[in-house]
């Protein structure tokens, strides 16, 4: 049987294009099914609170489930290994923080690298820490805490998310500027150490206000200052540091999205769309103003800006970080 020219010319451009089509099928599919935002912390914690008040908007964008799933340990290393490893399909995401993704870096013999194993897709917040206590501390201010740290030496017990976190970080930079000295206690993840502050168990701990906040304001445990220039709107009675008598003590955390490299640029591109939509809802910035958060510049929620914001990061605390002498194993 003969084909006309024509035919048979259309037929074999036909032919050629086929393995294209399950490449562009699975593109223009995703997500197919749900996908899974590994928290490189435990339940509760201020990474974690972030990270399940954005998919809640984000599963609305994207037209599936966003499963969380947490992986403490190690400072994070064991979870933000597992992304570094992972498919780079996006049905694998990671929420972590400046400790996960610039302070690990210099702190751990990490076996994947911070700024070439991982595509950075958004900033999603940031915000201060609270300088806390146990309730029954007999200090009524900032200044009067200092006064009875110093009393009692170095026996005041310090609760931390573990090695090189950020309440550690700021822990040690805190004693400097202070003349104190703790006892620090890491625990797996900043939840459990705020667990035991509020039962009584550790006596003083810096912690981000997003997981602070609501036992500060239900009278479990007591806040001196917060890390920032100006007062927090959800808390406005707690003064800032340079309010208290610590002025500079400013320190600020954040929190972003990441994947695995080589991650399909429009993959990419959709899931960013989803955090930008949803940091853009009312709702969301309701929910993280309430917790003492701020949304990111929209430069900062492009992968390009975050990416460059990031390795600005590596560049500024690594020498700190490495001069302090904090190795982990």
């Amino acid at each position: 049987m003969k084909f006309p020219r024509r035919k048979l010319l259309h037929f074999a451009l036909g032919a050629a294009a086929l393995p294209l089509l399950p490449r562009v099928a699975r593109a223009q599919a995703f997500p197919s099914r749900p996908i899974t935002m590994i928290v490189p912390a435990s339940a509760g914690g201020p990474t974690d609170t972030i990270g399940r008040i954005l998919l809640e908007r984000m599963q609305a964008s994207l037209g599936q489930s966003v499963v969380v799933e947490n992986v403490a340990g190690a400072g994070g290393t064991i979870a933000t290994g597992r992304v570094a490893r992972a498919a780079p399909d996006g049905y694998t995401i990671c929420i972590g923080g400046w400790n996960h993704f610039v302070v690990n870096g210099a702190a751990y013999p990490l076996t994947y690298d911070l700024l070439n194993d991982f595509q950075a897709i958004a900033m999603v917040a940031s915000g201060p820490q609270l300088i806390l206590s146990r309730k029954d501390i007999p200090a009524g201010n900032l200044q009067e805490l200092i006064a009875w740290l110093k009393a009692n030496g170095d026996k005041t017990t310090a609760g931390t998310g573990g090695l090189a976190s950020p309440p550690h970080i700021s822990g040690l930079s805190f004693e400097s500027m202070t003349g104190t000295r703790f006892q620090f206690v890491p625990y797996r993840g900043a939840n459990p150490a705020m667990q035991d502050l509020v039962a009584g168990h550790i006596d003083v701990m810096l912690d981000q206000a997003s997981s602070a906040l609501s036992q500060v304001l239900s009278g479990s445990i007591k806040a001196y200052a917060v890390t920032a220039k100006t007062r927090l709107p959800s808390a406005p009675n707690i003064p800032t540091v340079d309010e208290a008598g610590l002025p500079g003590f400013h320190v600020s955390i954040w929190q972003g999205i990441f994947a695995p490299k080589a991650m399909p640029k429009d993959i990419v591109a959709k899931i960013n769309a989803a955090i930008v939509a949803a940091l853009a809802d009312p709702a969301v910035q309701k929910r993280l103003a309430e917790i003492g958060q701020e949304i990111p510049t929209r430069e900062l929620q492009t992968p390009e800006g975050f990416s460059a914001f990031q390795k600005a990061e590596i560049e500024k605390w690594w020498p700190v970080i490495k001069a302090a002498n904090i190795k982990l194993e």
